[in-house]
Formats: C-alpha cells, structure tokens, sequence
C-alpha cells in the first residue's frame, strides 16, 4: 500500500515517464482481470466429469433402474385408481382383487 501512495504522489518530468507508467498499468490490470476471470470460472463453472467408461455404464444403469421404477409405479397408480382392472380366474374368486365400490 505505502508502494501505491509513493507511486500517486510521484512527480513525473516528462511523458515518456508518463506513457510508461501507464503501459505498466495497463499490463498489471490486465493480469488482475485474466486472474478474475479465471478464479471466476473455477468458481462458478462445473469442471467437466472424467469418468471412467465404468463409471458412465455404471450411472446409466442407474438412471434406467430409476426411470423403470417410476413407469411400474405410475402403472400400478394408474391401474389402482383409474384404470381396468386385470381379468382373470382370480379376480372372478376372490373379492379381494375386486374393485371397491
């Protein structure tokens, strides 16, 4: 900081001292804005995934199991609360299978 006051207070003595303080001022806001820029994107930008071949197998699997879970569950949802209810010898049975009305 006392760097930056002695710097404000200098007295330059011509304009070459001048244009070249301010190409050394240029060049320093130039690096603080690449390195802003860069700790920025670290910051708020997700680092691309390097997964393994495993690993990708692995979690699309997973999401169709997921997927596969959530069609069987709306099914039966459907079939409970809206939908035919399956024919068959049991139904023709057993009241449990039935339909409440």
């Amino acid at each position: 900081m006392t760097e930056q006051t002695t710097l404000f207070n200098s007295n330059y003595k011509s304009l070459d001292e001048i244009r070249l303080r301010k190409a050394q001022l240029r060049t320093d806001l130039t690096k603080d804005s690449n390195k802003i820029a860069r700790l920025w994107n670290e910051l708020m930008h997700k680092p691309k995934d390097k997964n393994t071949p495993t690993q990708r197998f692995s979690g699309v699997i997973s999401t169709g199991a997921g997927v596969l879970d959530g069609l069987i569950l709306g099914w039966k949802l459907y079939r409970k609360f809206g939908g035919k209810q399956p024919a068959g010898v049991l139904n023709k049975k057993f009241s449990l299978f039935k339909k409440k009305k």
